[in-house]
């Protein structure tokens, strides 16, 4: 058939890259529990997963095999006979029975394609319109591998998309170039530069390896409306949990994005706002006994982490962000969520963390939890004379 034979040789670089993302992604899960702790581990973290993306862009590099050009010297076939071809090398789930099929690997393709040109290119739009149509047909098969298909690859480029937002922000922040400038000591100084210098050798290699695009678009806002479109794509999928699991624990990009320019603030306000929604409508109600507790952690971390930017970039640049309608929705969403911590300690974090934020922002008074602070207030003074 003219197709070139699949060697060991081939094989084996695909092999050590998917147990090497396997255990890396199972090894941060770990890692991210402790970051939210020490600003220290956050940063380890960082240079980690910058690292381990940095090995994924070199790969091809080390591995001729892997290179499309290769395989022109090995077959009478040119390369845009095999569009999908290239695409295992970019594939960034772990071996699995859906993460190996055709359509799993067209869908991360059109993704990373997605992540990688600019808004204002006339192709945007076409491969975004091929990927929602991939994953809505999937949807509508009502098969068990086609919905772990969107799940996983889907949960893989949410997943990718906000370690690239948090890159880019820290990168930013590190700078200075935001906000007047944020000073920085010179261990992130160094530390900054170190990471320009990966991100730089992974790039110059990956486009060596012939898999390299011109005209990458990596800006905050693109970043902030993709996870936006990415969690509304899981989440009509069924797997909206996936998205708020990630966004409720990234508690460093919380903390970045209240330095953050205003356009980016209102783009991630909007996030917010629907996985917060999310986080809400997966109730506790319907849990099994066993995962009632880790929602409840998760609903606590995602006010813990995000009512703060609510706070302070709510009014918006030159419109506000949110309709008054869809504030009212989510400032009763809120007061919801806080009511089912059950935990008056965990009610006091968080509307202590409201009120100070809330009062020290003299430009918004939106949102208004002043009702649930009472209702707070009322029940620790009942609980007071109870003992």
């Amino acid at each position: 058939m003219g197709m070139m034979e699949t060697s060991p040789i081939t094989i084996a670089p695909l092999l050590i890259r998917n147990i090497a993302t396997a255990i890396f992604i199972f090894a941060d899960k770990s890692l991210l529990t402790l970051a939210q702790k020490h600003k220290l581990l956050e940063q380890i973290r960082y240079l980690l997963v910058t690292s381990f993306l940095f090995f994924l862009r070199l790969l091809p590099s080390l591995f001729p095999s892997l290179n499309p050009s290769s395989d022109q010297d090995h077959d009478n076939h040119n390369i845009q006979y095999h569009p999908l071809r290239p695409l295992k090398t970019e594939n960034y789930l772990p071996s699995s029975g859906y993460g190996d099929s055709g359509i799993a690997r067209a869908l991360t393709q059109l993704l990373s394609i997605v992540n990688d040109i600019p808004v204002s290119s006339r192709k945007y739009e076409i491969v975004r319109s091929l990927a929602e149509k991939i994953i809505d047909d999937n949807h509508r098969e009502n098969n068990e591998a086609l919905r772990e298909v969107n799940r996983g690859v889907l949960s893989a480029a949410f997943s990718r998309t906000l370690s690239q937002l948090e890159a880019a922000m820290m990168e930013r922040g590190h700078d200075g170039s935001e906000n007047g400038g944020l000073r920085t000591g010179p261990v992130k100084g160094r530390l900054n530069r170190v990471l320009k210098a990966v991100r730089a050798v992974g790039d110059g290699s990956w486009a060596r390896s012939g898999r390299g695009r011109e005209g990458v678009d990596r800006s905050g806002e693109k970043l902030a409306a993709e996870l936006l479109w990415l969690g509304q794509k899981l989440s009509a999928c069924g797997c909206g949990e996936e998205a708020v699991w990630r966004w409720a624990s990234a508690s460093n990009l919380a903390r970045l994005a209240l330095s953050a320019e205003a356009r980016l603030q209102g783009s991630l306000v909007k996030v917010s706002g629907f996985l917060i929604k999310q986080a809400k409508e997966s109730g506790l109600d319907e849990a099994e006994e066993g995962q009632r507790e880790p929602q409840r952690q998760t609903k606590m971390k995602m006010l813990i982490s995000w009512l703060p930017l609510l706070c302070r970039a709510s009014t918006g640049t030159d419109a506000p962000v949110l309709s008054m309608r869809e504030r009212a929705e989510l400032e009763k969403i809120l007061e919801e969520m806080i009511e089912m911590l059950e935990d008056e300690e965990q009610q006091e974090q968080v509307l202590s963390l409201w009120l100070h934020h809330f009062t020290y922002t003299p430009s918004s008074d939106w949102p208004n939890l002043r009702a649930s602070y009472a209702r707070w207030c009322t029940a620790s003074r009942q609980l007071l004379i109870l003992n």
